[in-house]
């Protein structure tokens, strides 16, 4: 079994060269890392991403956030998240008294300031990128897919952390909310002017299919058709099964309609983008406009527990998981309701707790549930807050909650390989109860599976167990 004095030594061995090379490479630093340590480990980030070091303490607690998250803190005028970095790993605390000041890395991540917390700041190290060696699952300490590489310098290994992936930045793209605002909402049926309680809903049962459904045999022998498919996959990570085939066909036939089969393959990231415009949901990454509010209020079951519990995957940056509690807060005024709000973007859940409310969106339906300070801004009442626990968590991996009422994934499980897909289904089977309802995606399906009911209500439609 390989040893850390292993790789040390063959990283040393690695950099053996004559005198001379030596002080080339000396001459040659063309990479600067910022080095720390946390529980007698060194570690490091790329100083590019620091923006500053600091000493700070007394941290603004917000509630209903992770444990690594210490709260807020006001940078010279900016609001910045702080993160311990030795709770987001798992590592252990010493104890400090509570006026004891922290050593904080102030770093840059997708255009947003992070404080992170570390045990010791120790200096700045240059070496040459071409000494970075890949990770190594010896350092089990840590998750691997956070760690950029291994680098000796000095006699001493440096584990070097990839940041972005820490804080679950993507590669550069469109946000989902920049998209959406383009997308025509086809499904959205008008809704009655206020959202009431009293609105009769016609309820339209649709018998599932028992036979997972089949694209046209046409269209499976397409090659153009087979082409996109795994363009998609590819450029975006979204995976066609019979989640989303239904959709995935009838876009195919229009995009061919409007490109022709000689322009119809997808080549880059934007073309992509353009063929998966119409898939997202209605108001995905936006506050709720009050037509969508009632379709989704009138889909909720009715549910006389004493207490609810709501899960909501992929819920961004909290817009959805907000507008859902106030609806929820509107639906069951006397239950005890918990939303599980969950994301692997940290830079969003990290966020999330903090979404200031415009004064359109105060003075709309969401009236009820939003206050103001005295600075003139508006937030959702504590009321509101206190109902969604915002969580960095990739449903991939195990799901510890309670028996849930309710699953609201709109948009995720296309985005996850066929065999998460099966494996979160399983997930959602288990943990719903008996009586328990879910929301996906417009456009994606369950009626192919026979465990599953459909039932369209209003314009939303609302899946249970048989």
């Amino acid at each position: 079994m390989e040893t850390i004095a292993d790789i040390k030594e063959a990283l040393l061995q690695n950099s053996e060269s004559t005198g001379e090379e030596q002080k080339d490479r000396i001459s040659a630093v063309d990479f600067k890392m910022v080095t720390f340590s946390l529980a007698g480990k060194d570690y490091a980030i790329d100083i590019m991403k620091v923006k500053e070091i600091a000493k700070a303490g007394h941290f603004t607690y917000v509630p209903n956030t992770m444990p690594f998250v210490l709260g807020v803190h006001n940078l010279r005028g900016d609001i910045i998240s702080i993160i311990d970095l030795r709770r987001f790993f798992n590592i252990e605390i010493p104890t400090r008294s509570k006026d004891a000041l922290e050593s904080m890395l102030v770093v840059n991540v997708g255009d947003q300031l992070f404080g992170v917390v570390v045990d010791v700041i120790d200096k700045v190290v240059g070496i040459q990128k071409s000494s970075i060696q890949p990770p190594h699952p010896l350092f089990g300490d840590i998750n691997i897919k956070y760690i950029y590489g291994v680098v000796e310098s000095h006699d001493r290994l440096y584990v070097l952390l990839d940041v972005d992936r820490i804080f679950g930045v993507r590669t550069p793209a469109p946000t989902l909310a920049e998209k959406v605002q383009i997308v025509e909402q086809e499904y959205v049926e008008a809704a009655p002017a206020q959202l009431t309680s009293t609105t009769a809903t016609p309820v339209v049962n649709v018998q599932p299919q028992v036979a997972q459904p089949k694209l046209d045999v046409l269209v499976e022998k397409d090659s153009d058709y087979t082409f996109i498919v795994d363009s998609l996959q590819k450029l975006k990570g979204f995976y066609v099964t019979s989640v989303n085939e239904i959709w995935t066909k009838r876009r195919y036939e229009e995009w061919i309609g409007q490109r022709g089969r000689d322009n119809s393959q997808l080549v880059n990231a934007q073309e992509a983008d353009d063929f998966l415009s119409s898939f997202y949901s209605s108001n995905t990454g936006a506050f709720w406009p009050k037509e969508y509010a009632e379709n989704i209020y009138k889909a909720l079951p009715e549910n006389n527990s004493k207490q609810i519990c709501v899960w909501n995957p992929g819920c961004g940056k909290g817009y959805e998981a907000y507008s859902l509690a106030c609806i929820l807060r509107k639906k069951y005024p006397d239950a005890r309701i918990k939303i599980y709000a969950q994301d692997v973007d940290l830079l969003s859940i990290s966020n999330a707790p903090l979404l200031v409310v415009p004064p359109e969106v105060a003075n709309s339906w969401y009236a009820p549930f939003v206050v103001q300070s005295v600075s003139g801004t508006y937030s959702f009442k504590p009321e509101i807050k206190e109902m969604v626990l915002f969580e960095y968590h990739d449903c991939m991996h195990t799901n510890n909650m309670p028996a849930i009422d309710m699953i609201f994934s709109r948009d995720l499980i296309s985005f996850l390989k066929p065999d998460i897909q099966a494996a979160l289904l399983e997930d959602f089977d288990e943990k719903l109860k008996g009586n328990g309802k879910i929301i996906l995606g417009e456009n994606e399906s369950l009626a192919y599976l026979s465990n599953w009911s459909e039932t369209l209500v209003g314009s939303v439609v609302v899946y249970g167990k048989q």
